[in-house]
């Protein structure tokens, strides 16, 4: 759907309302950045932002009925459209004339273009505002893609900059980055700029440029604690000391991978597809295929186990005064 909306505002199709949904921010930033690109033709374009948690509907609305002044079109983009989501009552900041919204929907200013950003998993679909939205607007939904997808995309970005990635490239890629689209994008462009003259992007060049994140090195240490490979999980946990990571935030990193990985041994158990797994935990595929592709998968005695322990460990953190750090390297030292 967006590589085809993506199209139309390329060759100059371009919808007067837009409504992005979901909590992919790639896809977002990229649609709005290339609306500016689209609208701008030579010409300064004038972008007004609003952000709907602080901020009436009807200022979105007035902007975009008022005429630009340096422009054929403006860009008026919305943010955070809570209106559209399920409401909690009494947490909601301001009141929207959502039946103006609704009027104005069907028959918007021609010379503005506005984006709707609901950054949320789900819409309240029985709103009536919800699906006048649906009905008038270029509905997209920034999801995070699925594994396969996602694969072909990491490809894409890279032949973007004429360059090309194998698939153990790419698997390691994701596996530190994440599946942060946003990140990888930025990642890809870091590699391919380092390569210059080159033409592929290594393993080995992934390993050495590429920024680790704090779950991604987590979860090696984790993995290395299961493992038994003491050594690995105490120089990973030192270097995490020495970024000034705090030992009750990695407690609460490793068990919660610790319950999401015994969640995945259970349901497949049970006979669930990784996919049914992924959707059934609300996490990535790509999670659920490491943790599945584990050659010493650990039993559940043992996860529990674990997982008892580091509960144990964060209460001391909490109640306990000295060397903090030491608590958590002991665990690892003590590897079950």
């Amino acid at each position: 759907m967006f590589t085809k909306v993506w199209n139309d505002i390329k060759n100059g199709n371009i919808a007067p309302v837009y409504c992005i949904v979901g909590e992919e921010t790639y896809f977002i930033d990229e649609t709005i950045n290339r609306l500016k690109k689209a609208l701008t033709m030579n010409e300064e374009l004038e972008i007004m932002t609003f952000d709907l948690e602080e901020s009436p509907v009807d200022f979105v609305i007035d902007e975009a009925d008022t005429f630009p002044f340096f422009s054929d079109r403006k860009l008026v983009i919305a943010k955070n459209a809570s209106f559209l989501k399920a409401s909690e009552k009494g947490k909601e900041k301001i009141d929207h004339d959502l039946v103006r919204l609704e009027n104005w929907l069907k028959n918007p200013s021609d010379f503005a273009v506005t984006i709707f950003v609901a950054p949320y998993e789900k819409l309240d679909e029985r709103k009536k505002i919800t699906k006048q939205m649906k009905q008038h607007s270029i509905m997209l939904a920034a999801e995070p893609l699925k594994e396969n997808d996602l694969n072909v995309w990491v490809l894409s970005a890279v032949k973007n900059y004429g360059k090309t990635i194998n698939n153990d490239a790419i698997d390691k890629l994701i596996e530190m980055v994440g599946v942060n689209m946003l990140q990888l994008q930025k990642e890809i462009e870091k590699l391919s700029l380092y390569l210059g003259e080159d033409s592929t992007i290594t393993i080995q060049l992934v390993e050495d440029m590429v920024a680790k994140t704090l779950e991604h090195d987590a979860f090696k240490m984790l993995n290395a604690y299961l493992a038994q490979n003491v050594a690995e999980a105490i120089q990973i946990y030192h270097d995490l000391l020495r970024q000034k990571e705090e030992p009750i935030m990695l407690v609460g990193l490793l068990a919660s991978n610790l319950r999401t990985m015994n969640n995945v041994y259970y349901l497949q158990k049970k006979g669930y597809h990784p996919t049914q797994i992924a959707k059934q935990l609300k996490v990535h595929p790509y999670r659920v295929k490491l943790m599945l592709e584990q050659k010493n998968r650990p039993s559940e005695e043992r996860l529990l186990k674990a997982l008892n322990k580091l509960s144990e460990i964060d209460l001391m953190l909490k109640s306990v005064s000295g060397n903090r750090e030491r608590f958590l390297e002991m665990f690892l030292l003590k590897a079950l």
